[in-house]
């Protein structure tokens, strides 16, 4: 059994790895291809390492490209993390950033387009699906995720207006410095990267499950031994059709979990009725696998 667990952990740390290396591809063709072309500014770090190096450019008599600046300004983050959030958490975020900077600076630009618009798009598209599978497979890329994290992990609360002001500063930022036509596809740049790192990632969204079952310690048995969830009993529920004796549970998973319910329910009652509501708001308790 040690042997099996010995195995499944050096499996997982080499996916993690492999996940931080395609992640900095992602962006290096995210920040080579399209934004740089198309002078958009990223998201967070990424962003202000983009901005930091454009002002030295003009203003400075020396030059820091934005690979070396997007580690500099991740280095305190860090030390953060290392402190408040977990070691292995940092050793991954560590070489998600490592390797971004060494892909960004390795990875010679492509001139695709100028065009803003399609900057902003592709450019986000591509990095929002970075961001989605790192996080995914429980890997930060750094920056502001771990000051949430921290936060949160802290707190209990997020970051989400901090999130939204600093890259409303961003935005602020392009405009003053490549016209204001160009914030505003700075702003459709973050958008879409939100968007896609939504539906990549999963984890975050929220669903409420309500299960009318005539086997309810089958279907708790199957679901708890999938996944590690709470589940409300109703007992005495009667379905309309044939007055049959029903019980109905109540439970909230989350959509990266989905799968698991199905085959959960497929073990313990195939013809039970399933209705999952999407995006519903949680307070209290809510288990999260720790990073």
């Amino acid at each position: 059994m040690d042997d099996l667990q010995q195995i499944f952990k050096k499996h997982s740390y080499a996916a993690k790895a492999s996940t931080a290396f395609i992640y900095a591809i992602l962006v290096s063709v995210a920040m080579n291809f399209f934004w740089t072309p198309g002078k958009i500014y990223a998201s967070g770090i990424t962003g202000l390492a983009q901005l930091v190096s454009t002002l030295l450019s003009r203003y400075a008599p020396f030059q820091i490209s934005t690979a070396l600046l997007l580690f500099l300004l991740n280095t305190p983050m860090f030390v953060l993390a290392w402190n408040k959030i977990g070691h292995r958490f940092t050793v991954f975020t560590f070489l998600a950033v490592v390797f971004s900077s060494i892909m960004i600076k390795a990875i010679t630009p492509v001139t695709l387009t100028t065009d803003p618009i399609i900057c902003a798009i592709f450019g986000g598209a591509v990095n929002g699906f970075g961001t989605g599978l790192a996080l995914r497979n429980g890997i930060s890329t750094g920056g502001l995720d771990i000051i949430g994290l921290t936060i949160k992990k802290k707190t209990g609360k997020s970051i989400g207006t901090i999130n939204i002001i600093f890259n409303a500063f961003i935005v602020l930022a392009a405009g003053f410095i490549y016209g204001w036509p160009y914030a505003f596809y700075s702003a459709l740049g973050l958008f879409v990267n939100a968007r896609v790192m939504d539906m990549v990632y999963t984890r975050q969204q929220k669903m409420q499950v309500m299960i009318v079952t005539s086997r309810p310690k089958s279907v708790i048995d199957s679901i708890q031994n999938h996944m590690r969830r709470g589940i409300t009993i109703v007992n005495d529920v009667e379905g309309a059709y044939h007055h049959d004796d029903k019980t109905l549970l109540i439970t909230v998973i989350s959509r990266y979990e989905q799968n698991e319910l199905h085959d959960a329910m497929e073990e313990s009652d195939p013809v039970a009725f399933v209705s999952i509501s999407e995006n519903v708001q949680i307070w209290g308790r809510f288990y999260e696998q720790a990073l």
